[in-house]
Order: C-alpha cells, then sequence, then structure tokens
C-alpha cells in the first residue's frame, strides 16, 4: 500500500506561477529577484491557508538557485535547488514562533546568523507565527533584524499583523496575502480532482470552497475528507450531509411558498429542517443570505456578486424573475429582525415561524401597510356609499332613474306619483341658500326603496346601528398579541430599544376595548406613554374597535426586610412555640 500524502501537501506550489491567487505578489517578488533588488527582511501576512508560507520557501529557493532563469523561477536543477527539493538544505532554516518563543530561542537564532551559507549566496530564516514571539524576544531580535549580516534574508510569515511591534514593521518590507475567491479555488479543486481521477459535481466543489472561507488548505483538507466519505464520486447531496450543510434545494421551495402565500407549507417545511437537527438560527441566516441572491440576480450589473456555480446561478436568474424587488426587501428585513430577536427569545422556534408566517404573506395585498399580517376584511359597508356622493357632483346621473327624460313640470304644480323623484342634492346646487321643499313619503312611491344614501344623515337607524356594531368588535387575545408584535416590527430602527422590549412582552385583554402591559420600571413606562396614542391608533383601525385602550402598569416588587438574628429567634418563638423548650432543655444559645 502506498503512503498517502493528503492533497494540501501533495499539491503544494513549488514555482511563483503555480501559486493561486496572488498574482501581484509573485510578480512582485520575481522581479526583485531578476533585478537583484533583495530587502533584508520580508513580512508576509494574511489568513490561513493562502501560501504565506509556501511562497516564502519558493522565494528562499528562487534566490539561492545557482542557475536561476530569466523571468526570477529556481531552476530547479541545480546542487542548490536540489537540496532544498530534498529537504537537506544547510541555508535554508525554518522556525516556528509557537513553540520557540522565549529570548533563548531568539540568541540561538542570532549565532545561527553569524555563520555564512555553504553552497548559494543567501542564508534564509523563515520564521512562522512571528506574533507569537513574547515581548523580551521581540527586543532582543530589534538589532539583529535591523542589521543582519549582508549574506542573511529574513522572512517573517504571520496570521495577525496587528499583533507585531511597530518597530518590527518599520524594518521589514510588507507584504499582504488575498483571501481566495470562490472561483479561484473551484478550480484548483477541479485540477487535484482531475489528477487523482475522481469525479465531482461543479455544485458539490463550489459548497466546499464556500466552506472553505479563502482557505485554500481547509479546502483541501475538506476535499480529502469529503472522497473519503463518498469515494470517487463527490456529490453535492453527499457533500450536504457530511459537512451538516443545509441544501440550498429548502431555501428555493420556501421562496415559491412565499409567493404562492401558502403559510402551512411553509411551517411544514421549517418542522422537516428542525427534524433533519439544524438550528433555527442559522436557517434565517441561510435563508436571508438565498434572499440577498435573488435581489443580486435581478441585475445584469450585480449578477457577478453571485458566487456559485453555472448551474446554481441559472435557477437563481429563474426564480428571480419571479419576485418583485418589493417583496425581496421586506422579506429580507423579516429575517434580519427575527435573526436579532431570535438570541434572545424564549421560544424560538416561534420567532421563526412568525417570521415565515409574515413573509409568506407579503405578496397577498399590495395596499398600503400589506406584509405585516393578514389583512383585515371587515369595513364599513356604507363608507365606499358615502365616498361615491361626495365625489360625484349630481345625484341624479348617478341614481338609478328611468332611462327616458321626463318633461318639466311647472313651478307652481305640485308633485304627483307620475313624476319624477326629486332630488334634493340637484335643488341645492341650484339654489344655495333656497328653503327645502316638503316631500311627502306617499307622493314618492316604491322608488324610494331603488335610491342611494346622499350623506351619513340619511342612513336609517337600523343602518347606523349596524355601522357601530362592525366598528366595535370586542378585542381577541389572539389578535391583540399578533397586532401588538406586528406594530413592533413596523417602527423605525431609531427606536430599536423600545421594539425589543416589545418583542419581549404581550398585552393582556382586561375588556371588550381595554387591554394592560406590565413593564419593569418608571423609565420604561415613560417611553411607552410617550408612544400610547399611536399604538391605540394603530389597534383601533386594525381592529376595528374605536374604544381601544392601553393600560401601562408597573410592577411591583416586594421588599424583604432584614431581620436580626435576635428578632428572628423572637419571629421563630411566636411561630414555634416548642423551639423555645429546645432551646431551655439543650442550654442553646442563639447569636
Amino acid at each position: 500500500m502506498d503512503e498517502f500524502i493528503v492533497s494540501a501537501r501533495k499539491y503544494r506550489p513549488v514555482t511563483f506561477d503555480s501559486v493561486i491567487g496572488q498574482r501581484a505578489l509573485t510578480t512582485t517578488l520575481k522581479n526583485s529577484i531578476k533585478n537583484g533588488k533583495l530587502a533584508h527582511a520580508y513580512l508576509f501576512c494574511g489568513p490561513r491557508g493562502v501560501g504565506k508560507t509556501t511562497c516564502a520557501r519558493i522565494f528562499a529557493k528562487a534566490i539561492n538557485c545557482l542557475n536561476p532563469q530569466a523571468d526570477g523561477e529556481a531552476c530547479g536543477e541545480c546542487e542548490s535547488c536540489q537540496a532544498f527539493n530534498e529537504q537537506r538544505s544547510m541555508n535554508i532554516h525554518e522556525l516556528d514562533a509557537a513553540s520557540n518563543n522565549s529570548v533563548d530561542d531568539i540568541r540561538e537564532l542570532c549565532k545561527q546568523v553569524m555563520i555564512p551559507p555553504q553552497i548559494g549566496r543567501y542564508k534564509v530564516f523563515i520564521i512562522d507565527e512571528v506574533h507569537m514571539l513574547s515581548a523580551s524576544a521581540f527586543n532582543a531580535f530589534l538589532k539583529t533584524l535591523e542589521e543582519p549580516p549582508s549574506y542573511v534574508v529574513f522572512i517573517l510569515a504571520t496570521t495577525e499583523k496587528h499583533k507585531i511591534l511597530p518597530t518590527i514593521l518599520s524594518r521589514c518590507q510588507v507584504y499582504d496575502f488575498a483571501r481566495m475567491t470562490i472561483q479561484n479555488t473551484v478550480d484548483h479543486l477541479a485540477y487535484v480532482a482531475q489528477k487523482e481521477g475522481y469525479t465531482a459535481e461543479p455544485e458539490a466543489l463550489n459548497l466546499i470552497a464556500q466552506k472553505a472561507d479563502g482557505g485554500m488548505r481547509d479546502a483541501l483538507s475538506i476535499f480529502d475528507q469529503m472522497v473519503s466519505f463518498s469515494g470517487n464520486t463527490l456529490t453535492y447531496d453527499s457533500v450536504c450531509q457530511n459537512l451538516n450543510v443545509l441544501s440550498s434545494d429548502y431555501y428555493f421551495r420556501l421562496t415559491d411558498l412565499f409567493l404562492e402565500n401558502k403559510v402551512e407549507d411553509c411551517l411544514l417545511l421549517f418542522n422537516e429542517v428542525l427534524q433533519k437537527g439544524f438550528d433555527g438560527g442559522n436557517f434565517i441566516d441561510g435563508l436571508a443570505s438565498h434572499l440577498r441572491d435573488l435581489l443580486v440576480s435581478r441585475d445584469a450589473q450585480t449578477l457577478p456578486l453571485l458566487e456559485v456555480s453555472e448551474q446554481t446561478r441559472a435557477r437563481y436568474q429563474e426564480q428571480a424573475k419571479r419576485c418583485q424587488p418589493k417583496f425581496l426587501f421586506r422579506a429580507i428585513k423579516l429575517c434580519n429582525d427575527c435573526n436579532q430577536a431570535y438570541r434572545t427569545s424564549r421560544n424560538k422556534r416561534l420567532q421563526v415561524e412568525i417570521c415565515l408566517i409574515q413573509a409568506a404573506q407579503l405578496t397577498e395585498d399590495e395596499a398600503p401597510g400589506a406584509g405585516l399580517g393578514p389583512a383585515k376584511t371587515l369595513k364599513p359597508i356604507f363608507q365606499q356609499l358615502n365616498t361615491q356622493s361626495e365625489t360625484t357632483p349630481q345625484s341624479v346621473q348617478t341614481s338609478p332613474v328611468p332611462q327616458q327624460q321626463p318633461p318639466k313640470a311647472p313651478a307652481s304644480k305640485a308633485p304627483t306619483s307620475n313624476d319624477t323623484p326629486v332630488s334634493l342634492t340637484a335643488s341645492r346646487s341650484s339654489s344655495k341658500n333656497a328653503p327645502l321643499p316638503t316631500i311627502k313619503l306617499s307622493n314618492l312611491g316604491p322608488r324610494i326603496h331603488t335610491a342611494k344614501p346622499e350623506s351619513k344623515s340619511k342612513e336609517t337607524p337600523e343602518q347606523v346601528a349596524e355601522k357601530t356594531v362592525k366598528e366595535t368588535l370586542p378585542l381577541n387575545e389572539d389578535e391583540l398579541i399578533e397586532e401588538w408584535h406586528r406594530f413592533a416590527n413596523q417602527l423605525p430602527h431609531e427606536q430599536n430599544a423600545i421594539v425589543q422590549r416589545m418583542r419581549e412582552m404581550q398585552p393582556h385583554k382586561t375588556g371588550d376595548s381595554t387591554f394592560y402591559v406590565e413593564v419593569n420600571n418608571q423609565q420604561v413606562a415613560s417611553m411607552f406613554r410617550e408612544i400610547q396614542p399611536e399604538i391605540e391608533n394603530f389597534f383601533r383601525q386594525r381592529l376595528h374597535n374605536d374604544e381601544t385602550t392601553m393600560e401601562i402598569r408597573v410592577a411591583t416588587i416586594e421588599k424583604v426586610q432584614a431581620l436580626s438574628k435576635p428578632e428572628l429567634y423572637k419571629r421563630y418563638i411566636k411561630e414555634f412555640p416548642q423551639m423555645k423548650k429546645l432551646v431551655t432543655a439543650f442550654d442553646l444559645e442563639f447569636d
């Protein structure tokens, strides 16, 4: 059985051209070698697994090459290059500062600096994780780092540049390594899979690249792990299963349910996600990212921000065509608010479910205020009639009268049963100050039943009573709580403090038109009193109860008075008389 070598070591770059994602940096290093302008100290800093130590070794090999190429690369065939490849070079020394961070270790390094190289031109010291050196070790290293012998080159590498002393930074040429992009990582993983004879789906490699978070070494380590799990074929489902990542198919399905306003199916899908062992907070984070990707997929200018495979990109574009920007903006805000409240919520599952319920109703109604919850369809029927009568200047044109035009009656002739019904609105428009004529209902005949009411004063008592009943519906406890959270969600970002308090408390019904909320102290009570009229108006409109009133109560805290030991003893004797006999019998002292 051949010895297995992990991909991160087996496919480590050996030349500047094979380094991935650091083109500008490697070009600078090659030009400095080609032009013979070498500094005595370099600092390579950047995230983990982006090639800092690898570039340091390639650089050390190139400056010691006996037959360097015209572009600054090492030849790989001379004695110095062969010694480096076989790991027996005496000119290149690597020091792990994480385990050798004391003053004595630096002093030993300074002694080795005085020994000139045997083969090659330079003696290179690579100090990895240099930020782990102690303050005393840094101070002991300063003089040697500033004025080393002409044949010595220091290459320092670190992932935490901010921990390096300014006196060290000023003595080095600093090179900042960039984080690996998703596309660079996917291309390299595809190259490794081809070399090893593996079959990998682009979506699977893309998921591995996203999980690696910009580190090539992490990506290759995850790649080896996935190969061990699924064999020579890497599929998207197997990678999701092994990495415990929720498949993006759930988010596509959930978005379709949002657009179809299927609240029940959304809750069932979320329950399926929970049964698979995923956390609700991570689910909301993934949903927000999915909605963001849909938003950037709508425009060709922002499409490059979508770092996914071509097949997944096409799927995003197809679904984005069916999503309006207004829906995406509101849904993303709902997810963001839910994410903020999730950490402090006691019922975390309910917090996510409320977010899904609201998101599934965003496209039901495009009226102002839509998307904050189910719309109330119970409206006074006379409101529309009054609006029509106010917008129509003459009721003669809108009232249901016969089609033919009747002849005009003489002014002195009294109205009969055969005359056209008199319009009070028309008479007002013709003579503003003239007295209204007296009309007997008996003369109007059955046509009184076909005329529409022209104003609120013409409504019958039964109609007024019906309207009053519709606008004073008794409060419902469940609707009260639902509207309470809906009001909190629509408050501006500047009132985030009171929004968080509203999400942690619930209103309690005390009557058909009254409810109360309980706060901890007077300061919070004053905050709620400032917005109390706004809350009451919101509830009156949403719950169709014009008498809705909110009461603010401050919770009372019982004061516990500390008793001294003699007082405590007297209290015990009073409550338990037998205790006095016990103290007397055993001659006890109650200090």
